[in-house]
């Protein structure tokens, strides 16, 4: 299945932020030095401002993931924000709900939120995951290699590799994640290596291949999750959308 990241992944958080922990200057300028033409989207857009939550749980990170999974970015975080708030009363205004919250609140509550049948089943299921072991705590899923990571996720309802995928990029600063399946990361492709027009339909068609990014990926490594950021920006560039001041 393909995600247009853009739309489908949160776009903002609450809460304190930091960077992510590798050197981001240093991946900038190898990259730019193996790909020339990659090195000039980098430049167009300018330097790579991507942050990552401070405190977010896998279990909180995943939940958010689920409820932004085919809706567009502001319903989903309407609904996200009905569902915290719906939990005030047994866990403070503000925090999130624990897997054994979710497990134990009725089904009405996260309809009344706006969640549908198949994305309580797949909130339920991650709470039961978490609480058994199955999706790593914070402090485990440091240590795992993102294999490892990818293998524990997709064994949740409803979470597959993209979500595993976008929880190692912009919640645990993984900078070798590229993201075949991403139609965001396609499209970028496109139009940065195949000349796809920012004027143009899109159709399936003009998408890069896995084939085709892997071949060029190989000059990314070990950067792949620098690169990926870029070719969303090249969709915002393509979309009118310039980097904020």
């Amino acid at each position: 299945m393909l995600f247009d990241t853009l739309s489908s992944m949160p776009s903002s958080r609450s809460g304190r932020t930091h960077k992510p922990p590798y050197d981001a200057a240093r991946a900038i300028a190898e990259l730019s030095a193996a790909d020339p033409k990659l090195g000039r989207l980098i430049e167009r857009w300018g330097p790579f401002t991507m942050r990552l939550p401070a405190s977010q749980s896998p279990f909180e990170a995943l939940a958010e993931s689920i409820i932004y999974q085919q809706v567009h970015a502001n319903a989903a975080r309407a609904i996200h924000s009905r569902m915290i708030e719906s939990f005030h009363h047994v866990c403070g205004i503000g925090n999130h709900p624990s897997p054994e919250h979710i497990l134990d609140c009725p089904n009405d509550q996260l309809r009344k939120a706006g969640l549908s049948h198949n994305k309580t089943l797949a909130l339920r299921d991650l709470a039961a995951k978490t609480i058994d072991g199955t999706v790593p705590t914070l402090a485990k899923i440091k240590k795992m290699p993102d294999e490892e990571i990818i293998e524990h996720l997709i064994q949740v309802r409803g979470i597959g590799k993209w979500t595993a995928e976008m929880l190692l990029i912009f919640r645990l600063g993984r900078p070798d994640v590229l993201p075949l399946d991403d139609y965001g990361v396609r499209k970028g492709f496109a139009l940065t290596f195949l000349g796809l027009k920012p004027t143009q339909k899109v159709t399936p068609d003009l998408l890069a291949t896995k084939e085709q990014m892997l071949r060029r990926a190989k000059k990314w490594r070990p950067w792949c999750s620098v690169a990926s950021w870029y070719m969303w920006r090249a969709c915002d560039l393509a979309a009118g959308k310039l980097p904020a001041e």
